[in-house]
């Protein structure tokens, strides 16, 4: 089962970036960041999650977040499945920060129970079947809205999204140009998906997120 290993982000200063993730989201090793002036406007086609456990953690890593910088795009509030909200971060990453629950059973630890990339396709069913293709097992799949991959010992899950509904879910236009400013490291080799998306083959990176 072919899995992620790594997340590359393209940013055009590591270092400010490698500040701000250990600092909002207490994230060091588990996304890679590398040095790029690649030029790219509007939605760059994805967004990384982090699960977590209380409406409490939401708050606090979003608070820290934009207390270092990133820009709200959707408040944290209440909705059908939880409680979550999204934030950009000042490298243009776009970053959602989400839990099932709606009630807090406790005060907030920071703790990530999830880190999730969320990548938007134009045609979910040749998006699916391609990364089928590649070695990927679906663990969930509705209909030509959503898949999701089994993430096995992977600190990433992937999941596919409709890139109109994507967009919509984050508060941006679905419009944007140029690079995704993202590279996606695997066992499955190297490829670049339908979207644009590339993969390289990739040494494994941290295997558990901590908060």
């Amino acid at each position: 089962m072919a899995i992620i290993e790594s997340v590359t982000l393209d940013v055009a200063d590591p270092a400010a970036a490698l500040r701000f993730y250990t600092t909002a989201f207490g994230l060091d090793s588990q996304i890679r960041l590398r040095a790029s002036e690649e030029p790219t406007t509007g939605f760059r086609g994805f967004t990384l999650a982090l699960t977590v456990s209380r409406p409490a953690d939401v708050n606090s890593l979003i608070d820290a977040a934009l207390a270092e910088g990133a820009t709200s795009l959707k408040p944290a509030a209440k909705s059908l499945w939880g409680y979550g909200g999204v934030v950009q971060a000042p490298d243009g990453t776009i970053w959602k920060v989400a839990t099932s629950a709606k009630k807090d059973i406790g005060p907030a630890t920071r703790l990530i129970d999830e880190m999730v990339l969320l990548l938007g396709v134009a045609d979910m069913a040749a998006s699916k079947q391609f990364y089928v293709g590649q070695g990927l097992c679906v663990a969930k799949s509705f209909g030509r809205m959503y898949c999701e991959f089994e993430s096995g010992t992977s600190p990433f899950k992937l999941a596919l999204y409709r890139r109109r509904a994507l967009a919509k879910d984050l508060g941006l236009s679905p419009d944007g140009t140029g690079s995704h400013r993202l590279m996606i490291g695997g066992d499955a080799g190297t490829f670049t998906d339908p979207d644009g998306f590339a993969w390289e083959a990739a040494a494994p990176a941290c295997p558990t997120p901590s908060g």
